[in-house]
């Protein structure tokens, strides 16, 4: 036997942790998450979302016709789509991964103000209510407000998110 394979046997094995979202009973209601880091969008992504999605709004896409339009310094928009999954997606690791069972719905969905090609999208989650669900022993039903903010702070998405989540198991 090697020294190595000696060092392996006597050495204790490490401790071993899996990233995972939380369990319905670690969401605490009025707690804001953070998710970091952040997405700088680029222009490839909102052309590969917008054309992959069909949505042919040429403020996304034309930039003579973006430049001719009032309100928006003359610059193609980030789809609004793209900025919605983005934010959510951004919480996934921290919050549901491998612990969801399923998303419940969204409501009150907004976009306070624009995003742009070059911007960098952070996202933070409030925990808003919870309850065990009445069909599904095992599971909870947890309320999420979702909020997108652009590198200077701005609010560029907010919504709310229903989802139903695993209880843990003990």
């Amino acid at each position: 036997m090697s020294e190595t394979d000696r060092q392996s046997e006597d050495s204790p094995q490490p401790r071993r942790v899996t990233q995972r979202g939380l369990w319905f009973d670690e969401f605490e209601v009025d707690t804001v998450y953070e998710h970091r880091p952040g997405r700088t969008v680029t222009e490839a992504d909102n052309v590969l979302f917008t054309t992959l999605t069909m949505n042919t709004q040429a403020l996304h896409l034309d930039a003579a016709y973006a430049a001719e339009q009032p309100g928006f310094g003359g610059e193609r928009l980030v789809n609004s789509m793209f900025t919605l999954s983005t934010i959510v997606g951004l919480s996934v690791s921290q919050l549901t991964q491998g612990t969801l069972v399923a998303n419940l719905g969204f409501s009150e969905i907004a976009f306070p103000a624009p995003l742009f090609h070059g911007d960098t999208l952070y996202a933070e989650t409030e925990c808003t209510g919870k309850r065990e669900s009445k069909s599904r022993p095992g599971e909870g039903v947890v309320s999420l407000r979702h909020i997108g903010r652009n590198q200077h702070g701005d609010v560029v998405a907010v919504a709310q998110r229903s989802t139903l989540v695993r209880k843990r198991v003990t």
